[in-house]
C-alpha cells in the first residue's frame, strides 16, 4: 500500500472542496443579479406610465407643509426613529425612542456610521422637488403622510454628508457617489412616484433611465 504524506492528502481535499464552494456561490449571484434586471424592468414600466411636465414653482414652499414634525408611528416612536431601528444594527433607545447608540450603513456613499450625529433619515424624492413635481397641489394631511411614509422607500438612512451634498436635487443634477446602488435608488425614485401619482420631467426621465441600465437586463 501506497503511503500518501499528509500535507499532499490536505491539499487535495481542499481542491476537491473549491468546485462545491463555486457552484453555492454561482446561483446566489445569478439570482441577485436577475432580482435587479426584474426590479430595473418593472420600474422601466412605471416609469413609462408617469406623466412628463415642466416642474410646478417652487413658490410657497416650507419644509413645514410637509412636515412639522415628524409624525408618530408607535407610541412615541416616530418615523424617523422608525427607520432608524429598521435600517441599523445593535440599535438601542432612550425612554423617549430616540436612537443613541448602534451602527449603520449609508448605501450612498458606503460609509459606516457608528454614531447618530453622523447620521440623516434622507427622503429619496426630496420635499423640495416632491413640491414642484405635483404635491403643491396636495392637501396638508397628503404632503405629512408623504413625509412621513415608512412603508415606501422614501426614507433612507444615510450619512449627514452626502444628504447635504445631495439637498433638494433631483436624479438629472445628482446621483449617489456610490455607482453600485444607482439601481436601488433609481427604482426606489420611480417607486415612489409612481404610488404618489407624482409627474417627471423631461431630463429627470431621461436621468432615470440612464440609472436603470445598471439593473441589468
Amino acid at each position: 500500500m501506497i503511503s500518501v504524506p499528509r500535507t499532499l492528502r490536505v491539499a487535495a481535499l481542499s481542491l476537491a472542496v473549491l468546485p462545491i464552494t463555486a457552484v453555492a456561490i454561482a446561483p446566489q449571484a445569478a439570482a441577485d443579479a436577475r432580482g435587479r434586471a426584474d426590479a430595473g424592468a418593472s420600474a422601466r414600466r412605471m416609469l413609462a406610465d408617469l406623466r412628463v411636465a415642466k416642474p410646478l414653482s417652487i413658490r410657497g414652499y416650507s419644509h413645514r407643509r410637509f412636515q412639522p414634525r415628524w409624525a408618530h408611528h408607535k407610541g412615541e416612536c416616530d418615523a424617523r426613529e422608525v427607520v432608524l431601528a429598521r435600517q441599523g444594527r445593535g440599535v438601542r433607545r432612550n425612554a423617549a425612542c430616540q436612537a443613541v447608540k448602534g451602527v449603520w450603513h449609508s448605501p450612498y456613499d458606503g460609509k459606516v456610521l457608528k454614531s447618530v450625529k453622523q447620521i440623516d433619515v434622507d427622503h429619496v424624492v426630496p420635499l423640495a422637488y416632491a413640491w414642484r413635481s405635483g404635491a403643491k397641489r396636495w392637501s396638508q394631511a397628503k404632503r405629512r403622510a408623504f413625509a412621513n411614509d415608512v412603508s415606501r422607500p422614501e426614507l433612507v438612512v444615510v450619512s449627514h454628508s452626502v444628504n447635504i451634498a445631495k439637498g433638494g436635487q433631483g436624479p438629472q443634477s445628482w446621483r449617489p457617489p456610490r455607482r453600485a446602488y444607482w439601481c436601488r435608488y433609481a427604482t426606489s425614485w420611480i417607486s415612489v412616484k409612481h404610488h404618489y401619482r407624482l409627474f417627471v420631467t423631461r431630463k429627470e426621465r431621461v436621468a432615470l433611465l440612464n440609472m436603470l441600465r445598471t439593473c441589468g437586463r
